[in-house]
């Protein structure tokens, strides 16, 4: 279905049972959707979702840093989550095999834009139709989150994370954004508009993450975090 007949379709009239038969087909599939996440990601054991943009390339600096962050989780006993398509997904898969952790891939099935990448383990790739089931698996399964540079997607991933522990939907699992350079105009405008002028946020809503600009930084702010409470990756 394109986009125009999407649109006509949101304003058509349906009958009860056009209605009934076609959420009721739905509701199964968001459902086997939940169980195989679950039933696949339940077992992982702690591991941390690493974000960042599908367009980056190989050559890259960015790439090169994610592929980094993917290794040194794995030499630290953690997993490596994430969104299972290229570029800076690819980069963290690729350095968690590299580091012989766990790689793990969650792809959403997109109509000619993403394939997953290479670099995931052939037990922890899940593929997804929706979104938002997608995305709860990321905040389930994720005790830790490491933000680089990316689009709108990105976005959406980096503020839910803020927006749950922000509320206390989820742990207070650290987040952290790599390149101060890419997110320091948002970092800037949250606090001088959103924050001094608006008052849409608190003051110690931005303990809720870290800016950070390599690998080992981002990697450290994880294991620090984990150090406070004296747990290990391998409990």
């Amino acid at each position: 279905m394109n986009q125009d007949d999407m649109i006509r379709d949101a304003f058509k009239n349906k009958s009860w049972n056009e209605l009934k038969t076609e959420n009721s087909w739905q509701i199964f599939k968001v459902m086997a959707e939940f169980v195989n996440g679950f039933e696949k990601l339940g077992r992982l054991g702690p591991s941390v979702a690493v974000f960042g943009s599908a367009r980056t390339l190989p050559d890259n600096p960015y790439y090169i840093v994610a592929e980094e962050i993917g290794y040194r989780l794995t030499q630290l006993g953690y997993g490596v989550i994430t969104g299972g398509g290229p570029g800076i997904m690819e980069a963290a898969n690729k350095g968690a095999q590299r580091g012989k952790g766990r790689s793990i891939g969650i792809n959403i099935d997109l109509p000619h834009e993403q394939n997953h990448n290479p670099y995931i383990d052939n037990d922890k790739l899940i593929n997804f139709d929706y979104f938002f089931v997608r995305k709860t698996m990321f905040m389930r399964y994720s005790q830790g989150f490491i933000v680089l540079p990316g689009g709108f997607g990105t976005f959406d991933e980096l503020f839910e994370a803020l927006t749950l522990i922000q509320t206390g939907k989820i742990g207070r699992f650290p987040i952290v954004m790599v390149s101060k350079e890419y997110w320091g105009g948002l970092m800037k405008w949250i606090k001088e508009v959103m924050h001094a002028k608006e008052h849409n946020v608190a003051i110690a809503d931005f303990d809720l993450f870290h800016l950070v600009d390599t690998a080992e930084e981002a990697v450290k702010v994880i294991d620090d975090f984990y150090e406070q409470f004296l747990l290990s990756p391998n409990f």
